[in-house]
């Protein structure tokens, strides 16, 4: 009885930790919500908060009450997760409803504490259309506000770079237009996340962000090509906007394009190449014998029976060399001669490849056939050509080209005659991709703040869509990426989807 006596409590003991355990594991399982960490009700409104998140669309749904969120005081309901350092939050908002209130809100909010009275920043879009940076400096101080000349943005960014806060805000289409705050130290560690507020305590309002990201970006100092951060695989429905991640790695993935029937995305990541299964969700290297130093620059034939790469030979002083090989893998078959040569297009017959080759210190547009032979010289004009490829009836190639001072797209006749120009804007537009409707080119923009000459990693960059014919563009995703985000022809065979890459440091 003695030994019962003594190990009972003990053993008691055990049983309640281990319900204690299961039951914070239990807690934290409820309140965690999607990629954030917890949800509650800031300032206790009348009516408790939800947060919702949908895993097969990847979207939040989110209802909050709460009286205001202005003044020395705020009333509202978030979804959060505690963050270091500089990050770039990024979603795509709307109310569900009419609503009541013209100054019930939702957007990004990024705060020193939970509680009401807590410095923050915020970017804030109102029932009536206001969007706005509001942001309180100290704990218990007083609301201030920037008024964006933008109304009824439902695309919302919010980038922390060191005390510094920058909004950007668009109509879905529409370029980012920029609002900043400075000098706003909310401490080391921050809660940062999406809310709801009712702007009136009787009533609840609703709202579903989707496409949302907390991405951190690449340090200042990092080296490219040698120093890398993670990827996400993503695919988006271009009908609807809609975006989700269906592969994740702390690797540098690069530059995803659809196999023919469908089924497989092909990418490349630290020289190899992967075949990536939409339906197991499961890479596997595809066997290339000894190309191993393959850059982004695959293309598939328009039949999806071959795979172009573009290798570094060490026997060719380590320059990019073009190679075919079967698109289930095994041993290249050389084409090119020499170096440097970038893989872009195949003609849709299947009997030449197009590609950016350095000839003389000059990278211009060349085509040879696909089975070897005699390269020939497209393109002569100073300034580097880049990007080309061919329309799904052969008539036109279309690339992008420095000769009018910024990069932006053109097209020519498949013999290299009658360039014409096709985007003449701000920015620095890359690698034209045709649907295989022959309807659209969707392309990579990079800001003018980038040199016309490259196309780095880790930018902010914008995806286009364009009729083929050029004309209006609109934007289409708003992406933290650039350098193999979509370097080679990503439409799905329907031309219904696109895949694409984009980044935000894992390790």
């Amino acid at each position: 009885m003695k030994n019962r006596r003594c190990h009972l409590p003990k053993a008691l003991g055990v049983v309640l930790f281990l319900i204690f355990i299961s039951t914070i594991q239990a807690f934290s399982q409820q309140n965690s919500v999607g990629i954030f960490e917890g949800q509650t009700d800031v300032g206790k409104p009348a009516q408790s908060g939800s947060a919702i998140f949908d895993a097969e669309n990847q979207r939040y749904t989110l209802s909050g009450s709460g009286s205001n969120m202005w003044a020395e005081r705020d009333e509202f309901h978030f979804v959060w997760k505690r963050l270091r350092g500089n990050f770039i939050l990024q979603t795509q908002a709307q109310f569900v409803g009419k609503g009541v209130e013209a100054h019930r809100k939702i957007g990004w909010m990024v705060r020193s504490t939970l509680e009401p009275n807590s410095a923050h920043v915020n970017a804030t879009v109102h029932g009536d259309g206001l969007t706005s940076l509001q942001y309180r400096k100290t704990a218990g101080g007083i609301t201030e506000e920037i008024k964006s000349p933008v109304k009824g943005a439902d695309i919302i960014q919010l980038e922390k770079r060191g005390n510094n806060y920058v909004m950007s805000v668009a109509r879905f289409g529409d370029t980012f237009t920029d609002s900043q705050i400075s000098d706003m130290p909310l401490g080391d560690e921050v809660y940062v996340g999406l809310y709801v507020c009712s702007h009136n305590q009787a009533v609840t309002e609703k709202a579903v962000y989707q496409n949302t990201r907390i991405i951190i970006p690449a340090a200042e100092n990092f080296v490219p090509y040698r120093d890398y951060i993670g990827s996400n695989l993503e695919i988006m429905d271009m009908a609807t906007g809609s975006r989700k991640i269906i592969y994740t790695s702390p690797d540098s993935l690069q530059a995803p394009n659809w196999t023919k029937d469908g089924k497989t995305l092909i990418y490349n990541s630290k020289g190899k190449l992967f075949g990536f299964d939409l339906a197991t969700k499961i890479p596997r290297v595809i066997d290339t014998d000894f190309a191993t130093g393959n850059n982004n620059d695959h293309v598939l034939s328009f039949d999806g029976k071959w795979l172009g790469i573009s290798h570094h030979s060490r026997d060719d002083g380590n320059k990019s060399i073009i190679y075919v090989v079967p698109v289930g893998g095994g041993k290249p078959r050389r084409v090119t001669a020499k170096g440097h040569s970038y893989l872009h297009g195949w003609s849709p017959d299947g009997k030449f490849l197009i590609y950016t080759a350095e000839r003389n210190g000059e990278f211009d547009i060349y085509k040879i056939p696909s089975a070897g032979g005699e390269e020939v010289n497209l393109t002569n004009s100073k300034g580097l050509d880049d990007g080309s490829e061919y329309a799904p009836d052969g008539k036109y190639i279309y690339f992008n080209s420095a000769r009018s001072g910024t990069m932006q797209l053109w097209r020519m006749k498949a013999d290299g005659s009658n360039p014409e120009q096709l985007t003449n804007d701000e920015f620095n537009n890359w690698f034209p991709h045709l649907s295989p409707n022959g309807k659209w080119v969707v392309f990579l923009s990079f800001l003018k703040e980038v040199s016309p000459n490259d196309h780095p990693f880790y930018k902010q960059v914008y995806l286009r869509l364009m009729p083929v014919q050029g004309g209006q563009a609109k934007v289409i995703a708003y992406v933290y990426g650039g350098q193999g985000t979509i370097n080679v022809p990503s439409w799905s065979p329907d031309s219904k989807k696109i895949a694409f890459i984009s980044n935000t440091q894992m390790k």
